[in-house]
């Protein structure tokens, strides 16, 4: 039963969407990579879009369970989210998702007859 209930287990999405101060965006990029890299236990990757010819941007961080992403949230992380801050047009807005539909491009085929 315990193979069962590991199938069902789904990951979260940590979804953050904000606009950076004009030629911000660069250098939000490289604070954005050291947060990233002090992720551990249950971090799943991480994607950071940008709207072309923009400060706008979306981060996708994926994880493992919600307890994980909270256990990550550690005093080193908070120190590069304070240098992130003032970047910011205004803060960004955050939401955590469940992930429920995932489609491997490599096995998409499978499913045509």
């Amino acid at each position: 039963m315990s193979d069962f209930q590991d199938f069902l287990k789904r990951q979260y999405a940590y979804v953050a969407i904000g606009e950076f101060k004009p030629g911000k965006f660069n250098e939000m990029r490289h604070l954005y990579e050291e947060a990233v890299g002090t992720y551990g236990q249950g971090f799943k990757g991480a994607y950071l879009l940008q709207e072309p010819g923009t400060d706008r941007g979306i981060s996708v961080i994926f994880w493992e369970s919600i307890e994980d992403m909270e256990a990550n949230h550690t005093q080193v992380y908070d120190q590069i989210l304070a240098q992130m801050s003032p970047l910011f047009v205004s803060p960004p807005a955050t939401h955590t998702y469940e992930l429920v539909c995932a489609i491997d491009p490599a096995h998409a085929d499978d499913s045509k007859v």
